[in-house]
């Protein structure tokens, strides 16, 4: 049985919250001491750790989790809520300092590629052990790519940024356009939802390719117009 549960069907999906006692605790707990530690903090820091908490919920409590199970494609909606808005608004709460561009941009993208792994994600479906180490390395590195590219006044997170932006479209590119499904795990619970198993990995591919990539091009483009800006001549 996968961690967040059995799969759901369309007429059940949006009563399906995970409820782990253990998981709801450690989000409390979590939720108290970061409160306690920004109690004087600046707001765009209360705000992070809010939007933080948001994303957390929406990834591992809401029906999301327990969709994640039906559907490749709700995988890869739950994957981008880690990644592209629990991720940075970590950063943005609780920001590493001194965080290395590369060693987290290493971290990130070999997390990235390794949860499409078949064999990994297979095992991150049986043992929900296997199931948070990969979101913990998914989500560590991002929260110290992200810290990076919000201190540092370089282009080298930027341009970390966007080639992270391109993997992400060459793994979507390969996703929509694979003759066969690769996650087999799918190839039961998709037709539920009216899709093929195929045409649910095609469209994560799409979701990954397209509204997965925008949000963090336009922050590329927002920083590098920063930095143009910065070391324009008065």
């Amino acid at each position: 049985m996968p961690y967040c549960g059995p799969p759901p069907t369309p007429a059940d999906w949006l009563g399906s919250w995970n409820l782990d006692p253990v998981l709801i605790g450690a989000f409390l707990a979590l939720g108290i001491c970061g409160a306690w530690w920004l109690r004087g903090a600046a707001k765009a820091r209360k705000a992070g750790f809010g939007l933080a908490a948001f994303a957390a919920a929406i990834a591992f409590i809401s029906p999301l989790c327990a969709l994640s199970v039906a559907l490749f494609s709700a995988r890869t909606v739950h994957h981008l809520v880690v990644m592209a808005i629990l991720a940075p608004a970590l950063a943005l709460a609780f920001p590493w300092r001194r965080a290395a561009t590369m060693p987290a941009f290493l971290g990130l993208s070999g997390a990235l590629w390794a949860w499409h792994i078949p064999q990994l994600y297979s095992a991150a479906w049986d043992y929900a052990a296997v199931y948070w180490a990969m979101q913990a390395a998914l989500i560590l590195p991002a929260w110290v790519f992200f810290s990076a590219l919000f201190q540092e006044r370089s282009p080298a997170p930027i341009l970390g940024l966007m080639t992270l932006v391109a993997q992400m479209g060459l793994l979507g590119a390969l996703l929509t356009f694979a003759p066969h499904p690769f996650y087999p795990e799918h190839l039961a619970h998709a037709p539920v939802w009216g899709l093929s198993a195929l045409q649910d990995q095609q469209l994560a591919g799409l979701i990954m390719w397209v509204p997965g990539m925008i949000p963090l091009a336009l922050l590329a483009g927002v920083l590098a117009w920063r930095l143009l800006r910065r070391d324009q001549p008065a």
